[in-house]
């Protein structure tokens, strides 16, 4: 219900900046405003809610969206809201969205089993897009009958019933074994798994490549529906409509497309059906022929939109999840924002319909280049759920969690013959350390004994090595094992623990 409302504030907030500006770059920017906001706070809003309680970060994060609407609602009805009031109360809004986004991301495990992830993310997606399907026919025609103001004033009512949901709820607190992070640390632990982490780089990169070009979709259909085919509110609702219907039928088809095509070149066929999408819109003469174009554009969108978020909920391990989505997040509202700015701005010089043409090329040329250079696999194989098979640390006294800097050593016996495949599988562990917070690595053989090897790292405290325990996955195990096969014999490797004083 509460996505209804947010489509049905979409509609209102883009057709009423048509009738307060003729600028395609302010009609534009009410896109941006909606996702600037997610690209400043979605990191912070990660942090939070992997180290505080998000039931009532969910609650503070939808009040402060709430208080948002009922002014730019009551603004609206005055006849006091202009185009940058507008988009100030816009990305106020977007705020409270981008605050509670990572949260309602990270959420989902906790809400189903673990068998059950990717059906929920996509049921998460079909829900979103039938409220797409629902709110923009919904908003067009409450624009017609009694102006946007009674389209923001039914969207604070949505936001009030997402209050009331997470009140009820009761939610088990996770059980902690350490102290939580701080919040700049865990700002700073979520960009260092990001930079880190091939397999979550992958979604990245590829959402980098999509949502840049996709985002004229959205920014240019606006104008395309007020200007190029002379409709009214009701009118663009139906386009909006369309493209949810076909982004619902696109949800309910993708595991077919998935099982079939496969993950990589099921994100290429969605990335070649949305530009084909584009350039049709571009080409429309009515509404027909544009709401075929828009409802194909939403198969493709929603078809890309499963496999990138299933990808990153998949590719990152519980202890960082909210962040780890948080940052996809950025990276998606970011690309949404800049190529929102950029169409607007290139329309204004070259029209709309060339503008959407030149959008859709570009969006074949970098899908095809990205998916050859960045295929995105099947993620069934990352078992990111922790091993915690590192022995406790052996100690003779109790150690402050805050002492260090520590120097982990741990010394290898490898066959000399050997050494140099040593070294190169050591690299996906120089990887993993620091990725898990080692702010040093390195590696040594021992110049008088060939194959005596050393790797050593360090952590800022002796509570960040603990951590280290802790974030260890089943997937580095199987790295870590693959390294110790080179042990000349089944003696573990010493291990050593020394701490600054």
């Amino acid at each position: 219900m509460s996505n209804i409302g947010t489509w049905m504030h979409d509609v209102g907030a883009g057709w009423l900046m048509t009738s307060l500006s003729n600028d395609p770059l302010m009609v534009a920017l009410v896109q941006a405003a909606t996702t600037l906001p997610m690209f400043l706070f979605a990191l912070p809003a990660g942090a939070l809610a992997d180290i505080v309680d998000r039931r009532k970060l969910l609650i503070g994060a939808q009040l402060f969206g709430l208080v948002a609407t009922i002014i730019l609602a009551i603004a609206t009805a005055s006849g006091l809201t202009t185009p940058w009031v507008l988009l100030t109360l816009t990305a106020a809004i977007a705020v409270g969205a981008a605050l509670s986004a990572p949260t309602f991301q990270a959420i989902v495990p906790e809400l189903v089993p673990g068998p059950a992830l990717q059906q929920a993310v996509a049921l998460n997606s079909l829900g979103v897009n039938i409220a797409r399907a629902i709110g923009p026919a919904m908003g067009g025609l409450i624009i017609a009958i009694a102006g946007s103001a009674a389209v923001f004033a039914l969207n604070a009512v949505s936001v009030l019933g997402v209050i009331i949901v997470m009140l009820r709820w009761r939610r088990e607190g996770a059980t902690r074994h350490l102290p939580a992070e701080h919040f700049v640390g865990a700002m700073r632990a979520g960009l260092r798994y990001a930079l880190r982490a091939p397999e979550l780089q992958v979604v990245l990169i590829r959402s980098v490549g999509f949502f840049l070009f996709a985002s004229g979709l959205w920014a240019l259909l606006p104008i395309v529906a007020r200007r190029d085919l002379a409709l009214g509110p009701a009118g663009y609702g139906g386009l909006l409509a369309f493209m949810g219907l076909g982004a619902v039928a696109g949800a309910i088809l993708m595991p077919r497309l998935r099982a079939r095509l496969g993950a990589n070149r099921t994100t290429v066929a969605a990335s070649v059906l949305l530009a084909a999408a584009m350039a049709g819109l571009s080409w429309s003469s009515n509404f027909l022929a544009a709401a075929m174009a828009v409802g194909a554009g939403g198969f493709a969108w929603i078809a890309m939109m499963a496999a990138l978020n299933g990808g990153a909920q998949a590719r990152s391990p519980g202890w960082v999840k909210a962040r780890a989505l948080a940052i996809y997040l950025l990276v998606f509202q970011g690309s949404m924002t800049a190529g929102a700015m950029m169409w607007g701005s290139i329309a204004g010089q070259i029209g709309v319909p060339a503008t959407l043409m030149l959008a859709a090329a570009a969006l074949v040329l970098a899908s095809l280049l990205l998916a050859w250079r960045y295929p995105l696999d099947s993620a069934a194989r990352f078992d990111l759920s922790p091993s915690l098979h590192w022995p406790a640390p052996m100690i003779e006294a109790v150690i402050e969690q805050d002492r260090g800097p520590v120097l982990v050593t741990i010394e290898y016996r490898i066959d000399p013959v050997l050494v140099p495949d040593f070294f190169a599988a050591m690299q996906d562990m120089r990887r993993i350390r620091r990725r898990d917070g080692a702010i040093h690595w390195g590696v040594y053989e021992d110049v008088a004994q060939p194959g005596r090897v050393v790797e050593t790292f360090t952590v800022e405290s002796w509570l960040e090595h603990l951590r280290q325990h802790e974030r260890v996955t089943n997937a580095d195990r199987v790295q870590q094992d693959a390294v110790r096969a080179f042990q000349v014999d089944a003696v573990p490797p010493l291990v050593r623990h020394l701490v600054a004083r």
